[in-house]
């Protein structure tokens, strides 16, 4: 229950402060004092989007609370407690909007997110209003408002939870045999790669000892002779160096048995000796490998022509050749398993799809257990708002499966969507005799606001205590009409908070509450102003509301007989002013 109400520099509120009770509470006032933009500010507290826009001229910021009443074990408490939030005192929840567009939401002093503030109050307060009325003529509302009324949204969940498990698996399915389809094709190309790689057998590095080899072949006969001129010069030729090295290593021999101290350098005249006798045959071997042979020359050639060709096509190098090598190699696995694929898919779709039919067919059965039985609940509610007689059923409709449909979103031959097996559509018949149509094309503003109620009404049957907002509930209704609409929130009230904003006398006589809203201009400033009323301001808002600025004695008396009349539980014998003397009379409690 909504127990206070704060608003600051929010449109042309500046501050303006607003205790409620339980039972029926009125709003009323002139057009344009600031009804609707309360209604706005409780709307903001409850989740509805924010924006700078909403400040109050030249002020920073606007900031709105509000204190709750909940019930200790209620699920708003349990949500409040889930996230760490202490319920023992209330819910107080404070939006500050700012001019930065860096708007702030506080629950019982904790900052908190959007996310959070719309998960605790989706079960606190309903507010109907205009968009209410709106959303009563849009037919792909009407659905949901049945599987809430039937308590049906687990199963709809379900349903929509399933629809997007299969959805997936659909597109999946899809591609999988889109990449049979394209397989062969795709095979045969990657099966030519794969030959002609391999068939050229290229070894790693080969290219670069083939471009040395090339060099090597291209410049042999200068190399042999430098090679064999070395070879001359080191040992076969006059003078050769191990000549002369073998002469001076004698001489040191003979001068170390003189002199010990020379026998290491005649060691390694030795050694010196021996290691060039070894690069002297090294050279021999060398020569002996490059003698010029031009069919080899053509062979290394031809060899790098084709290594180089398939280098450019693979991408540009032998690893990357190697590695397409390898991606065919994966491919050509994966193409093997794609049947196993595609089979263990459709396995997967056809639980799937058991699963979504069970669902689907328990759900369509449900709403139409659920649609009979709030047919008969809404007649009975408007034949008590003086639409006797009329007749209202929930229509079923169903999309025909096109032949693009997937077999797996379909029962029989209707479509499955994520809401299910069929549409609803609210028909309706206000005048006896008259073929039932849908409500969004022949019901009245009047007769819109009456079904709202009774849907209000019989949603509430099994939800008491909550906060109930009636904005408009009396768009396009007036005389007897009116005074049953004020019974019907009277009688919601008797569990239920409830508040209406209303500018029908006869709905505001049946208020256990009642404000006055009002446009003031203050320090040149246009300002709302909230004023609880007493007995006697009340027979004076409520003359008013019949006769308008001009309240007569004749005035004066219908109000208070209406008030007599709609407030029979309140009525007291204290106080009350007779409205022509002034003498006391009976008044009504507030």
């Amino acid at each position: 229950m909504l127990t206070e109400l704060s608003i600051k520099n929010f449109a042309i509120i500046d501050d303006l402060s607003i205790q409620f009770s339980d039972g029926l509470t009125i709003l009323s006032g002139e057009t344009g004092a600031g009804k609707s933009i309360i209604i706005n500010a409780v709307n903001l507290l409850l989740g509805s989007r924010a924006t700078s826009k909403m400040i109050r001229t030249g002020a920073d910021s606007a900031e709105i609370e509000a204190l709750f009443h909940i019930p200790p074990a209620g699920i708003v408490a349990e949500t409040l407690q889930g996230h760490g939030i202490e319920p023992s005192d209330g819910l107080l929840i404070r939006r500050v909007i700012s001019s930065t567009d860096r708007h702030r939401v506080y629950i019982n002093g904790r900052i908190a997110t959007m996310q959070l503030l719309n998960e605790i109050t989706k079960n606190l307060a309903a507010i109907s209003g205009q968009h209410e009325h709106q959303q009563l003529l849009n037919e792909t509302r009407h659905l949901q408002i049945l599987d809430q009324f039937g308590n049906l949204m687990p199963l709809r969940d379900q349903t929509h939870n399933c629809y997007h498990d299969i959805v997936p698996l659909i597109h999946k399915l899809s591609d999988l045999k889109a990449s049979r389809q394209k397989q062969h094709e795709h095979m045969a190309l990657l099966e030519f790669e794969k030959k002609e790689i391999e068939d050229a057998d290229i070894s790693a590095n080969e290219d670069n000892r083939l471009r040395q080899e090339q060099i090597r072949l291209k410049n042999a006969g200068m190399l042999n002779q430098i090679v064999r001129s070395s070879i001359q010069a080191l040992y076969s030729g006059d003078g050769a160096i191990t000549e002369k090295i073998g002469e001076i290593r004698r001489q040191i021999e003979n001068a170390a048995r003189t002199d010990k101290l020379l026998s290491a350098s005649s060691e390694a005249l030795t050694d010196v000796t021996f290691r060039i006798e070894d690069i002297v045959q090294q050279l021999r071997s060398y020569i002996e490998g490059i003698n010029f042979d031009e069919g080899r020359l053509d062979e290394v050639e031809s060899r790098l022509d084709l290594i180089n060709r398939l280098k450019r096509k693979y991408g540009g190098s032998l690893e990357s050749l190697f590695c397409h090598l390898d991606q065919i190699n994966h491919e050509f696995s994966d193409f093997d398993n794609i049947d196993d694929k595609i089979s263990d898919t459709e396995k997967q779709l056809d639980r799937k799809h058991k699963q979504l039919t069970a669902i689907v067919n328990k759900l369509s059965g449900k709403r139409k257990l659920c649609a009979a039985r709030l047919s008969k609940k809404i007649e009975k509610e408007l034949n008590a708002l003086k639409m006797p007689k009329t007749r209202f059923e929930v229509a079923f409709t169903q999309t025909v499966a096109a032949p693009t449909t997937s077999p797996y979103l379909m029962v029989k031959d209707k479509i499955i969507t994520e809401e299910g097996a069929e549409q609803a559509c609210f028909m309706i018949a206000p005048n006896v005799g008259e073929a039932l149509k849908p409500l969004s094309q022949i019901a009245s503003g009047g007769e819109l606001s009456r079904v709202i109620l009774a849907l209000k009404s019989i949603a509430t049957d099994a939800d008491a205590n909550g906060t109930m907002i009636f904005d408009e509930v009396d768009a396009g209704i007036g005389g007897d009409v009116a005074d049953v609409v004020g019974k019907r929130l009277s009688s919601l009230a008797a569990a239920n908070q409830v508040i209406c904003i209303t500018h029908l006398a006869q709905i505001a006589s049946f208020g256990r509450h009642h404000f006055k809203i009002s446009k003031q201009i203050e320090n040149r400033r246009t300002c709302t102003r909230i004023t609880p009323l007493n007995d006697d301001e009340r027979l004076e808002e409520i003359a008013r509301m019949i006769g308008g600025e001009k309240i007569t004695p004749a005035t004066r008396n219908h109000a208070l007989e209406m008030l007599k009349r709609g407030n029979k539980y309140l009525f007291k014998s204290t106080n009350f002013h007779d409205c022509q003397s002034g003498k006391s009379k009976d008044t009504i409690g507030n």
